[in-house]
């Protein structure tokens, strides 16, 4: 139930902090006086959208904040809405995304505005109806959860054959390029292994002159050659060392010297005698670099990595429309499934939906009958469609007539208005049973009605309000009787502030006299008005 509901900068309401009792809530007050501004601050505290134009101070935030309860369960949500228009809501002090917070509002509270009777005409609230009758919120979240899985299936489905129909087209293509980057059996560095003996080969004469040439400095056969000579020097600086002792080492340097040349001597003998004049070898390298170049300049490749990267991927491109194909399949099998399970569940709802629409059809039409309509009939029809939707197979159309039988027809073309807000009445007071829900709220859905009419009305409201918390806004003086606590919403002019101002106030003894009396005889109050009001209220004390 709501326990309390705290109000600043929305509107014409300037602050407002209100607790509200259990049972039967009563909300009077005169046209235009802001019953309508206190309902849409409650509204937007429950998720309904958001702007900029609710606040009557533009430079200061809209806060609104309401204490539920729910058994042992007590819940504190906030909304606040900035002069920017950007909304937050929060519950417990936890920030909550807009759609939580209206998924748990509809557990807390119902509030049925005065558009609301337009829900009469809409099917799936029709429907809606039929299933809380039946009990059938565990099926239909069921069927829920199938329903959503296949289309999300099939629209995976659609994506996949999306892609088979492309690979077919690429599928051949692929299997080409793959082909011809695959016969050429490329091998990383290759291509840099390649040019480096092309250029050798085509150069083989330069290097053996330039090999020779070398050898010939190091030859023992000439005059003048490096060994020979640092051997001369060797062996005159160990002559000499018997009178220069220092002249040894340096004979022992020279040596080293001479080794070591020697070894590059045999080094680059050996390099010589590999050098191969081969115009056979150079034909096969020139003839596997061409091939390489002319499948980079094919395929817009800079290297034969970036080849062999590409012939992989056409690798996968051909083996990934086979995987696709499989996929396909399974999905498909999957989407099958679904839709047999969905069939199946929808044709369990379909059957319970029946039965429940026999059942519920003769509650509200002996409810409706009560409020001075004896000879209503009220039937909820129950068609089977061929198709699956959202909510199974099934087609719900309210049927009734004022008359009997003999005119019966859609329930929304041919009730009156009083009719209608007789009829939404019995249903809610049907669905707060079957739905367990802690606070429901009227907003004058005794519109169109009076007299004994009105107060048959507020008997059934005054019965709901025993097993929990309902809130009726009214104009009626038999409705606002039958209340349990008596709010009156008014409005000031603040000369300071040079505006209107909504107040709400709770009137009990002859403040409530005093109010029910205007509700019956306007401003200007008559002994006659205070002395029915004073019945009325004694009458429904008496009752309740």
């Amino acid at each position: 139930m709501l326990r309390r509901l705290t109000i600043r900068n929305y509107a014409l309401i300037e602050t407002l902090d209100v607790s509200f009792p259990e049972h039967l809530v009563i909300i009077t007050g005169e046209t235009g006086a802001g019953k309508t501004i206190l309902l849409g601050a409650l509204s937007l505290l429950l998720g309904a959208k958001s702007d900029a134009s609710v606040l009557s101070d533009k430079t200061e935030n809209c806060v609104v904040e309401g204490e539920f309860e729910t058994g042992d369960e007590r819940y504190l949500i906030r909304r606040v809405v900035s002069p920017q228009g950007r909304s937050r809501s929060f519950v417990n002090d936890e920030p909550v995304t807009a759609e939580k917070l209206k998924e748990l509002s509809s557990l807390l509270i119902d509030i049925h505005a005065q558009n609301s009777q337009a829900l009469l005409a809409d099917s799936e609230f029709q429907l809606s109806v039929v299933d809380s009758f039946a009990g059938d919120a565990d099926l239909c979240s069921r069927y829920g959860e199938l329903m959503k899985e296949w289309k999300g299936k099939e629209a995976e489905l659609h994506g996949i054959e999306s892609a088979v129909a492309k690979a077919k087209l690429e599928k051949e293509f692929n299997a080409e390029q793959f082909r011809v980057l695959d016969g050429a059996a490329l091998k990383e560095g290759e291509q840099e292994t390649l040019e480096g003996e092309q250029k050798r080969l085509s150069n083989v004469e330069e290097i053996l002159a330039g090999l020779e040439s070398v050898l010939g400095k190091f030859s023992d056969g000439d005059e003048y050659s490096m060994v020979q000579n640092i051997r001369d020097a060797e062996q005159t600086c160990r002559k000499t060392a018997e009178w220069i002792p220092r002249l040894s080492g340096i004979a022992d340097r020279l040596e080293s010297c001479r080794l070591e040349l020697k070894d590059m001597e045999e080094e680059i003998g050996v390099m010589a005698s590999n050098v191969n004049v081969s115009p056979e070898r150079l034909q096969v390298v020139e003839d596997r670099l061409s091939q390489i170049y002319t499948l980079e300049r094919r395929f817009g490749a800079a290297s034969e990595v970036e080849l062999m990267k590409m012939r992989d991927r056409y690798a996968s491109a051909v083996s990934g429309a086979d995987e696709l194909e499989s996929d396909r399949s399974k999905v498909e099998e999957r989407c099958s499934e679904l839709e047999r399970q969905c069939f199946s569940v929808a044709g369990t709802l379909h059957e319970s939906r029946v039965k429940a629409a026999r059942a519920m059809s003769s509650e509200l039409e002996g409810a409706i009958r009560e409020l001075q309509m004896p000879y209503a009939v009220f039937r909820a029809c129950v068609g089977k469609k061929d198709k699956l939707d959202l909510h199974g197979m099934d087609d719900v159309k309210f049927l009734f007539s004022a008359n009997g039988k003999t005119s019966e027809g859609e329930l929304a073309k041919c009730a009156s208005g009083g009719e209608m807000s007789r009829i939404m009445l019995c249903i809610k007071a049907m669905l707060a049973r079957y739905r367990n829900m802690p606070t429901m709220i009227f907003d004058e859905i005794d519109t169109g009605v009076s007299g004994s009419i009105a107060d048959k009305m507020g008997d059934v409201i005054v019965k709901m309000g025993k097993s929990m918390q309902v809130v009726a806004i009214t104009h009626l003086p038999q409705m606002a009787a039958k209340g349990d606590a008596h709010f009156v919403v008014s409005k000031r002019y603040d000369r300071v502030r040079g505006r209107a101002v909504t107040e709400i106030r709770r009137v009990e003894g002859k403040d409530r006299v005093t109010e029910i009396a205007k509700m019956l005889s306007g401003a200007h109050l008559s002994e006659a008005a205070m002395e029915n009001a004073r019945v009325l209220l004694e009458g429904a004390s008496a009752e309740n």
